[in-house]
């Protein structure tokens, strides 16, 4: 098939102009000829062009488009390959804006009326969650999708522990570790207590400001829930230490509580990829995990026993760790290898 420069503009939904300035500046030059002297373009000048304007749509200028073209083998299948990855990735982002659009219209259709502020602040969170999260983590995280009852329950719970925390309570007050162990359960519900949500979650509230104020969760909000935390486990701990073995525990425990996140998502990673615990990847794991142990826990063989003994006797010890059984199982293993 031969044709003419307004047959292919009419096609293609180009502008004749545009074909001519293609030409011009070397980007798409007909290759054929008419009896008449008319240039024509054949099926090699439409695959071109169908190159170029997938180029395009990635965001390439028209000199980095030619520059590409030009490197011999380029199959057209990698490019409308992209081209189709691209437009997924737009389709997903779509929908989950439809989503959230319904929801907003549900409001609406209930006689409330959402604040410009509500609206602007769920397509930040929306653009954010996609930094961090894929499609499919997205689908599976119910902090994404809170109901009004959930984020009710959060906004609740932030205003209590900021009320304490402001009043200069102290974390170890009664008060402040039974609010650190409802944030613990509604965090563990809303991440599907899974390690690898709980890890991308904190990545993305260290590195996005806006999110911090959008949820009213200071990184000195998240540190007092944590310390309350501790203080439970602490106060269990005490029970099973002799004096000096705990006064270096209370001392360090918690300090490097941010660390234990990353490593239970890696450990799970490595879990669902076949790893087994005698392999390199699962040493470097269990090099980390007593690493972290010893932080707290010190580097007497004596002490790690008696904390071991004090986490399989009291299960509130391993309350918010996010570790099942058989992360716990698989890192025994790993680290018993160690020895």
């Amino acid at each position: 098939m031969l044709l003419k420069v307004g047959e292919l503009a009419k096609k293609s939904g180009l502008t004749v102009r545009t074909l001519h300035h293609y030409d011009a500046i070397g980007l798409l030059t007909p290759s054929a000829r008419a009896d008449n002297g008319y240039r024509l373009y054949n099926r090699n000048d439409i695959d071109r062009l169908h190159r170029i304007q997938a180029l395009r749509g990635f965001g390439l200028t028209l000199a980095d488009i030619g520059a590409y073209l030009a490197q011999p083998d380029t199959p057209l299948a990698d490019i409308v390959a992209r081209q189709i990855a691209m437009l997924d990735a737009q389709i997903d982002k779509a929908a989950r804006l439809r989503g959230r659009l319904h929801e907003l219209h549900a409001m609406l259709m209930d006689g409330k009326e959402p604040e410009l502020a509500d609206w602007l602040n769920t397509l930040e969170l929306m653009t954010m969650f996609d930094r961090y999260f894929s499609q499919e983590e997205v689908d599976n995280l119910p902090m994404y999708r809170k109901t009004q009852t959930q984020s009710a329950e959060w906004a609740e719970l932030v205003e209590q522990v900021r009320a304490l925390m402001d009043a200069g309570v102290s974390p170890a007050d009664e008060r402040a570790r039974m609010l650190a162990d409802g944030w613990m359960t509604l965090l563990a519900r809303d991440t599907n207590n899974d390690p690898r949500m709980l890890a991308k979650l904190n990545r993305m509230h260290d590195n996005e400001p806006s999110m911090r104020e959008s949820i009213g969760i200071s990184p000195e909000l998240r540190d007092y829930v944590l310390r309350a935390f501790s203080e439970t486990k602490i106060a269990i701990y005490e029970r099973y230490l002799s004096p000096d073995e705990f006064r270096f525990l209370r001392a360090n425990y918690g300090k490097r509580a941010m660390e234990w996140p990353q490593l239970m998502a890696d450990v799970r990673v490595a879990i669902d990829e076949g790893a087994t615990p005698d392999s390199p990847r699962s040493r470097e794991l269990a090099l980390r995990w007593m690493d972290l142990f010893r932080s707290f826990a010190g580097d007497d063989p004596k002490t790690h026993a008696k904390i071991r003994h004090a986490l399989q006797t009291e299960p509130e010890l391993s309350k918010g760790s996010w570790a099942n059984e058989t992360l716990l199982g698989f890192m025994r293993e790993a680290v018993g290898r160690l020895q």
